[in-house]
């Protein structure tokens, strides 16, 4: 009956951590414990080597109590048991946002907040411009971050001319981190 406790614990924590993973840590903690699956300390461990392995947590954690458990096969019912609560949630939040797609007045509101959205992402880049100088006791504006800045809008509404979709923001994200080298690390 491992199988069966393994997917009622890992139900219960996909379906009652919110706040990400280092929120759940204490929830998968009652659960493992509870049931005698580990003791604190190696808990601790598959902690901090969840933490240090690609992907989530949960699933890092909850794949790996299972394989100690119940194999192959109690790794992919705690996995699954872990992230079905999530993909339940998710897929219906999506119907429901397909059908307020199509109301105007939700639409007005998103609208709305991609104005705000592009404004606080512009104050932030004000503030870290003019806040670097603040940090240091300067009274003068980085110009190299300005012309940086400049060069990289520019590159990115001369692609949109280029091409439809213009430079994905990832792509954008590596040729300032390129340029920022070259400019600071030089």
């Amino acid at each position: 009956m491992i199988y069966l406790d393994l997917l009622i614990g890992f139900l219960e924590v996909g379906l009652f951590s919110f706040g990400g993973a280092y929120a759940a840590i204490p929830l998968i903690r009652d659960v493992v414990i509870a049931r005698g699956w580990m003791d604190d300390e190696m808990l601790s461990y598959m902690i901090a080597v969840s933490e240090s392995t690609p992907g989530p947590i949960m699933v890092n954690l909850a794949t790996y109590i299972g394989s100690s458990k119940g194999g192959f096969l109690g790794a992919v019912i705690a996995t699954t048991a872990v992230v079905l609560p999530a993909f339940f949630i998710i897929l219906t939040i999506m119907v429901i946002a397909k059908n307020l797609l199509k109301n105007p007045w939700f639409q007005a509101t998103l609208q709305g907040l991609k104005s705000c959205v592009i404004g606080v992402i512009l104050a932030t880049g004000v503030y870290m411009i003019l806040g670097n100088c603040a940090m240091k006791n300067e009274s003068r504006i980085d110009i190299i971050a300005i012309i940086v800045n400049c060069v990289l809008a520019a590159f990115y509404f001369g692609m949109r001319r280029v091409r439809k979709n213009g430079i994905s923001p990832i792509g954008l994200i590596c040729i300032a981190a390129v340029v920022g080298v070259a400019i600071h690390g030089i």
